[in-house]
């Protein structure tokens, strides 16, 4: 398929709320296509996941994937690719925990947040099949750093003291001092 470009902090279609597809629309070759171009823009990106917005598609499809032997994400495991179609976040556990989280419509800056440590996602799948998947740690961050995408949300919006302050850092400056903290980058 295709290697989309990302889009950018700034762009507009990043903080617009996107469009829900019908089962019909998800079985479409236009929407398989689009699968398969978020998965390309994602592998050559580098990312663990990615929304539809990112590449400038305001509709509510995103992407998941990144395996065990990942250098960026070493001792957090693997998740087998997963499609989010119309998903919707039901918070399990409101206790929160902060990683580090990166993004690649955010290049170059790393932002300490918090957010609920247990969730289930209930969504459709690239079949249009209703699926649910409950996660905690890591994968309720990275879930939920993705599905915000869908309704205009980006990470630096969820950190909760003065952007400037110790929770955000460029990259560079977050490799140096603190890379030994758990950390979200680039999804």
């Amino acid at each position: 398929m295709a290697i989309r470009k990302v889009a950018r902090l700034g762009n507009p279609v990043l903080r617009k709320k996107t469009r829900t597809l019908s089962p019909d629309e998800i079985r479409s070759p236009e929407i398989q296509h689009l699968i398969q171009d978020l998965r390309d823009t994602q592998a050559e990106y580098g990312g663990i996941g990615i929304a539809a917005p990112q590449i400038e598609v305001p509709l509510r499809v995103a992407i998941l994937e990144f395996s065990e032997s990942s250098a960026r994400y070493p001792g957090m495991g693997a998740h087998p690719l997963t499609v989010f179609i119309n998903a919707k976040v039901t918070v399990l556990d409101s206790h929160e925990q902060s990683f580090w989280e990166g993004c690649l419509s955010v290049p170059g800056l790393r932002g300490k947040v918090s957010r609920p440590r247990k969730i289930r996602v209930d969504y459709l799948d690239e079949n249009a099949e209703p699926c649910s998947i409950t996660a905690e740690g890591f994968l309720a961050t990275v879930f939920q750093h993705e599905l915000d995408h869908l309704d205009g949300v980006l990470f630096i919006d969820r950190i909760k003291t003065a952007p400037g302050a110790t929770e955000l850092a460029f990259t560079e400056e977050y490799q140096r001092f603190h890379a030994g903290s758990s950390s979200l980058d680039e999804s």
